[in-house]
């Protein structure tokens, strides 16, 4: 078993960690900020988006959605492979906390399926912010 000893994050040019079974970090581990972008939604809740990024925010329009009513969305990302994970969590846009659900719910080469879930119990017309950050699994 090979085990990384070198420091994630930190600048150096032999970031090599390629064959260690194990990957550690004291501290912050994640993109750096040429890997992520923004995307905005255009026409509807359900208007497809494209970023081409392994992390990001999306901006969804701020379309009403009905209480207990789901919307779906592709994101189209040339960097998503079928054997990824995608994590995503709303981290903005809402007046209150809670009042949504946020999962994925098709993932292939190229592409996933997002859906929004009003939970409320009333319409909502709010531009959601999601926050999404691939796994890429070779």
């Amino acid at each position: 078993m090979s085990v990384n000893t070198k420091p994630i994050g930190v600048a150096y040019e032999d970031q090599n960690i390629i064959g260690s079974d194990k990957i550690y970090s004291a501290n912050e581990f994640g993109y750096t900020a040429d890997a992520q972008g923004a995307v905005t939604q255009l026409t509807d809740k359900s208007t497809a988006v494209t970023l081409n990024k392994s992390a990001g925010r999306i901006t969804m329009n701020a379309a009403s959605l009905a209480t207990a009513t789901n919307a779906t969305f592709t994101l189209n990302n040339s960097l998503i492979s079928a054997n990824d994970t995608v994590i995503l969590t709303i981290s903005g846009g809402q007046a209150t906390p809670g009042s949504y659900n946020v999962f994925a719910n098709a993932l292939a080469a190229g592409t996933v399926s997002i859906t929004l879930r009003n939970i409320s119990g009333g319409p909502l017309a709010e531009a959601i912010v999601i926050n999404f950050a691939l796994i890429h699994c070779l």
